[in-house]
C-alpha cells in the first residue's frame, strides 16, 4: 500500500501551477495550431482523403497512452513520469517539423511520416494532460479544486483559439513547419520551472506494471478506430479487412476485461466503473470528447475555403468560442468552490451544447462572420459548462489512491471519444463531399495539387459557388452528426448524484463516497 511520507507546502501551489499552465498549454495548444495548419500541409503533400488522420494519429496516441501514465504515476511518482511525457512529447515535435524534408527523405513520404511523428507526440501528449490533472489532485483536495480546474479550462480555452491564431500567423509568415518547432522553447522553459518548482508528496509503492493490458487496450482502440476510419470509406463494410478489424477488436476487449480482473495493478481498474459517478461521467466525457474534437476539426477548414479567411484569420474567427468557455469556467469553478455544488453544470452544458450543433448545422456558402461568430459563441458556452466539471466529478468519486487511474480513466474516455468522433467525421465529411461538386477537385490528388486555394478562387464564379456550397454542406453535415451525440449528454448528467465535495486528500473505505451522498439524491 502506498504511504505518503512527505507533503508538499501550500505556498508552493502557486508556482507549481504556472509551471502546470505551461505543460497544459503544450498538449492543447499543438492540437489547435496544426488545425489552421493543415490546408497547407495537404497542399503540399496532397491527399485530402487521409489529412484526418494527422489529427487521428495525435490523438490515438493520446487516448491509448493516457491510462498507462495515470497508472505508472501512481506506481513510480508522477513528477518524473510526468518529465518523461515532456521529453517525448517534445521529440515528437521536433520530428513533426522535419516531416517531408531532405533530412528525412524528401516529400513523397512526407504525410505518412507526419502521421507517424504525430503519433509520437500524441504519446508524449497523454502523460501531459493526466499528469497536470492528477498532480493538481494531489495538491489540492476536491471542495477547493473547483477554482483550480476552472481555471485549468480557461487555459484550455485560450489554447482552443490561441492555437488556430498562432498556428495561423506561423502558416501565412513563416511555415507550417514552425507549428511543431514552436513547442521548443515553450516545453524547455516548462521542464526547467517543474524541475525547480514542482514537489509533491513521496509515495512507497510495490511497482507492477499491467503491460499485457496496456498492449491488449492498444491493440483494441487502434483497431476499433481503423473500422470507423476505413469502414465505408477505404474498404467496404464486409470486406476481409474490415471483418479482421471488427474480430481483433472484440477478442483484444474481451481478453483485455480477463486480463484487468485478474492484474494486481490493472492499468484501467475497472472496480471504478461500479462508482456510479464515475460510471456516468466516463460515459459524458466520451460524447463530450465524439462530438467536440471531431466538429471542431473542421471548423478552419469550413473557414478558409468557404469563408475565405487566411489561416490567421480563421484563428481569430475562433475568438467568440474562447471567450465563451474561458468566462462559464471561470464563473463554474468559483461557483463550485464556493458552494460546493456541481450536479447542474453538466446539464446545462449539455444541452447549450446540442444548441449549438443545432445553429451549426446552418452553415452554408452564404453565412456571414457574425452568424457564425454567434454559433461558436454559443458552443463555447457549452463546454465552459462541461470541460472541467466532468474531471471534478470524477476524482471526487474515487478514493485518493486510485487518483491518477481515475484521472487517466476520465481522460481516456474523452480522448478516445475524440479519436472516434474524429474517423467517424472525417468519413462523413470524405463521403458527402464526394457526391458534391467539391469533390473532383478537393478529393486528392498529387502532391502539390490537393486542396489548392488559390486554385480554389480562380475557378469561375458559377463553379467557383457550387464548389463552396459542397464543402459547407460536407461540414454542416459533420455537425448533424455530432448532435446525435451532445443530446445524449444531458439525459446521462441527469443521473449523476450530488456527492459532497471532499475538504482534504485523504483516503476513505470503499463506497463511503456513496454512503455521503445527501438524502435528497437518493
Amino acid at each position: 500500500m502506498a504511504q505518503a511520507t512527505q507533503a508538499p507546502t501550500r505556498p508552493n501551489i502557486r508556482v507549481v501551477l504556472f509551471s502546470l499552465m505551461i505543460a497544459m498549454m503544450l498538449a492543447m495548444l499543438d492540437n489547435m495550431i496544426v488545425s489552421t495548419a493543415l490546408p497547407r500541409i495537404v497542399g503540399e503533400f496532397g491527399g485530402l482523403d487521409h489529412f484526418t488522420w494527422v489529427v487521428t494519429a495525435y490523438v490515438l496516441g493520446t487516448t491509448v497512452s493516457t491510462p498507462i501514465w495515470g497508472k505508472l504515476g501512481d506506481l513510480f511518482g508522477r513528477k518524473p513520469i510526468f518529465l518523461t511525457s515532456v521529453v517525448i512529447f517534445l521529440l515528437g515535435s521536433a520530428l513533426c517539423g522535419m516531416a517531408g524534408s531532405r533530412l528525412l527523405g524528401g516529400p513523397d513520404d512526407g504525410m505518412a511520416e507526419l502521421i507517424a511523428f504525430r503519433a509520437v507526440q500524441g504519446l508524449g501528449a497523454g502523460g501531459l494532460m493526466v499528469g497536470v490533472l492528477a498532480i493538481i489532485g494531489d495538491l489540492v483536495p476536491p471542495r477547493e479544486r473547483g477554482r483550480y480546474q476552472g481555471m485549468i479550462a480557461g487555459i484550455m480555452a485560450i489554447a482552443l483559439v490561441a492555437g488556430p491564431l498562432v498556428g495561423g500567423f506561423i502558416t501565412d509568415h513563416l511555415s507550417w513547419r514552425w507549428a511543431f518547432y514552436v513547442n521548443l522553447p515553450l516545453g524547455g522553459a516548462a521542464l526547467v520551472l517543474l524541475v525547480a518548482t514542482l514537489r509533491l508528496p513521496r509515495h512507497r509503492t510495490e511497482h507492477r506494471i499491467d503491460w499485457l493490458g496496456a498492449a491488449l487496450l492498444a491493440v483494441g482502440i487502434t483497431a476499433i478506430v481503423l473500422i470507423t476510419t476505413w469502414g465505408g470509406n477505404e474498404y467496404a463494410w464486409r470486406s476481409p479487412q474490415i471483418v479482421g478489424l471488427i474480430v481483433l477488436a472484440l477478442a483484444s476487449l474481451a481478453a483485455f476485461g480477463v486480463v484487468e480482473r485478474r492484474a494486481v495493478e490493472p492499468v484501467l481498474p475497472l472496480s471504478l466503473f461500479a462508482n456510479r459517478n464515475f460510471a456516468l461521467i466516463s460515459v459524458i466525457g466520451f460524447l463530450l470528447g465524439f462530438a467536440m474534437y471531431g466538429a471542431m476539426s473542421f471548423l478552419p477548414l469550413y473557414q478558409q475555403t468557404v469563408q475565405g479567411a487566411s489561416a490567421t484569420e480563421s484563428g481569430l474567427l475562433l475568438l467568440p468560442l474562447m471567450f465563451g468557455m474561458l468566462v462559464v469556467s471561470l464563473l463554474v469553478g468559483r461557483t463550485i468552490t464556493r458552494t460546493g455544488r456541481y450536479r447542474a453544470f453538466p446539464i446545462i452544458g449539455g444541452v447549450v451544447m446540442s444548441a449549438a450543433m443545432v445553429l451549426l448545422t446552418r452553415l452554408d456558402a452564404q453565412t456571414d462572420v457574425v452568424e457564425s461568430s454567434l454559433y461558436l459563441l454559443v458552443l463555447g458556452v457549452g463546454m465552459g459548462f462541461l470541460m472541467q466539471t466532468t474531471m471534478l466529478i470524477a476524482q471526487n468519486s474515487v478514493d485518493q489512491r486510485d487518483l491518477g487511474a481515475a484521472s487517466g480513466a476520465a481522460t481516456f474516455f474523452r480522448s478516445i471519444g475524440g479519436s472516434f468522433g474524429i474517423s467517424l467525421f472525417g468519413a462523413v465529411f470524405a463521403s458527402r463531399l464526394s457526391d458534391s461538386p467539391a469533390g473532383g477537385i478537393f478529393g486528392g490528388g498529387e502532391a502539390g495539387t490537393a486542396m489548392d486555394l488559390v486554385k480554389l478562387r480562380e475557378l469561375p464564379e458559377t463553379l467557383r459557388e457550387l464548389v463552396l456550397g459542397g464543402l459547407a454542406d460536407a461540414v454542416s453535415h459533420v455537425f448533424l452528426w455530432a448532435l446525435l451525440f451532445t443530446l445524449v449528454v444531458p439525459v446521462f448528467a441527469w443521473l449523476i448524484r450530488e456527492i459532497p465535495l471532499r475538504t482534504e486528500n485523504i483516503s476513505v473505505p470503499a463506497g463511503e463516497a456513496e454512503r455521503q451522498r445527501p438524502d435528497v439524491d437518493r
